[in-house]
């Protein structure tokens, strides 16, 4: 007669259970990983430099095949390197879509007034979900990581995402207001610094406190249950 294979239980072994642990931790994707990781942030303003590089030496049209042309260069080369696909094929069809402004407008300038305008309205988003009580950063993260939105009843936590929302909204906000004045003024070499400049360096710095604001809520959640659990008689 065959014994049954007996089901794995848990590790009691403090040490072993600290390791395994860390090995989940690394296996799971940081904010950042997500948004295409450091290199994707980067490589996200070489076709901008590229644009208007180009214009500025040969003209409006070489500036256009030269933006898609280094675009698609960077999404073979991310594909390559095996990274994730939607940042390669999103950073491509976004470069696409300015350039084509770019040559409806027939101006440099216009290469910038897809993201002049995306940023307000993203801006509006956000703002609109913080204002309904669902605030976007919580929504996304819990979707991406299939966490559920038990935050929402906990006023601290909601409160955390909150403060994570707003702070996209003021990176939004400012971005349209200093690009979209740049661009009133025909101004595309400033146009060029401000994108560059409230790009990535600000996506990171809101991306810290986004971090912020999942840690705290993910803390809260785990001292959730000690604090509701009802006592035993």
């Amino acid at each position: 007669m065959t014994e049954e294979p007996k089901a794995t239980e848990p590790t009691t072994d403090p040490v072993e259970k600290v390791e395994q642990e860390a090995v989940a931790k690394r296996s799971d994707p940081t904010l950042l990983d997500q948004m295409g990781g450091l290199v994707g942030l980067i490589s996200s303003t070489i076709p901008v430099v590229a644009f208007v590089t180009i214009n500025s030496l040969a003209g409006l049209q070489p500036a256009i095949w030269g933006a898609l042309g280094v675009a698609a260069l960077i999404a073979v080369w991310r594909l390559v390197r095996k990274e994730a696909l939607q940042p390669a094929v999103s950073g491509f069809l976004g470069v696409g879509i300015c350039v084509f402004i770019a040559n409806q407008t027939g101006e440099a300038k216009g290469f910038f007034l897809f993201g002049i305008w995306a940023s307000l309205v993203y801006a509006g988003v956000f703002l609109v979900s913080v204002l309904v009580r669902w605030p976007l950063v919580g929504v996304i993260w819990s979707t991406l990581n299939d966490t559920g939105f038990a935050w929402r009843e906990d006023k601290a936590a909601r409160l955390a995402y909150d403060v994570a929302t707003l702070a996209w909204i003021l990176v939004f906000g400012a971005r349209f207001v200093v690009q979209n004045y740049l661009y009133d003024a025909n101004q595309t070499g400033w146009l060029t610094v401000a994108r560059l400049s409230m790009g990535w360096p600000l996506t990171i710095l809101v991306g810290l406190v986004t971090v912020w604001a999942v840690r705290r809520v993910g803390r809260l959640e785990k001292n959730t249950p000690a604090s509701t659990t009802p006592a035993t008689a």
